[in-house]
Parts: C-alpha cells; sequence; structure tokens
C-alpha cells in the first residue's frame, strides 16, 4: 500500500467546504480523471476515472462522517483499492484547512511506476486546488449533507 497526504487552506467557511465536499457527483467539476461519479445511497458510489489513458470503475462506501469534520471511504468493488479521509478544520470563521490522505494500492506496472514518481501525490494537490478554486469562486456550496454515517 502507498500513502498520499496533502493539505489546501480554503476561503470559505468549515461548513461550505464540507458541505461541498459531500456532493460527490460534483467531483468531476474538479477532480481530474474523475469522469462521472453516481450517488447509489448515502454511503455508496459508482465511480469512473479515466487517468493516463486508463480507464476504471469501483464503487465506494462510506464508512465514517461527521458534519464538518471528515469524511472516511473505502472502495468495495472494481480494479482500484484505496482507502481514504478527508478532513476540515477551522482556521477560523471564514477559512478552512481541508486534509487529504489516501492509502491505496497500484494495480499494474504503470500505475506502480507512476506511484513510484509520485504521480498520485500530484494528482491530488491539483485536486485540492482545483476545490479551493471552484468553491472559493462559487462563494457557496452546491448542497450539502448534514447526517451522521
Amino acid at each position: 500500500m502507498s500513502k498520499v497526504q496533502e493539505s489546501i487552506d480554503v476561503d470559505v467557511p468549515v461548513s461550505t467546504a464540507y458541505n461541498q465536499w459531500t456532493q460527490f457527483e460534483e467531483f468531476p467539476n474538479f477532480m481530474d480523471g474523475v469522469e462521472e461519479i453516481t450517488q447509489i445511497d448515502d454511503r455508496h458510489n459508482h465511480w469512473k476515472t479515466k487517468i493516463a489513458g486508463v480507464s476504471r470503475e469501483f464503487d465506494t462506501e462510506i464508512v465514517d462522517q461527521v458534519p464538518d469534520d471528515h469524511v472516511a471511504w473505502r472502495t468495495i468493488s472494481g480494479d482500484v483499492q484505496q482507502t481514504g479521509m478527508v478532513r476540515f478544520e477551522p482556521i477560523d470563521a471564514t477559512h478552512t484547512r481541508v486534509m487529504m490522505e489516501m492509502d491505496f494500492q497500484p494495480g499494474g506496472m504503470a500505475e506502480k511506476a507512476a506511484d513510484m514518481m509520485g504521480m498520485l501525490d500530484r494528482q491530488v494537490k491539483g485536486d485540492l486546488k482545483r476545490f479551493k478554486h471552484f468553491i472559493e469562486e462559487r462563494g457557496a456550496a452546491t448542497g450539502g449533507y448534514r447526517d451522521r454515517l
């Protein structure tokens, strides 16, 4: 397993950042390589990705979710094996630190080589930068899920 940890500070309140992150079907707007996410129910999502020319489909399960604090997930089917958590830490009333950590198992030679070159680290860092731009430009979340799972 490999591990990625990245963080970014966003200029929105913690509830705005958290609410936007719970809108999984919006991820293609800021996650490079994510083509589509279909939310099946409160805990389950189906992902379609294409990264470096490789298409993958997999399902994830939310294993723990606390409003304005964190969302944790794991894959439950498909070619991708990963677990992860995104945490939301209020810096002050209008700024939030978003921290992402993922553990993943690279699946083939190309993915192992990409992992060794730090490509996933750069991908996650870029996704967080795009999330920052997306939420700061909007100033408000596109929706929100406030239940604890």
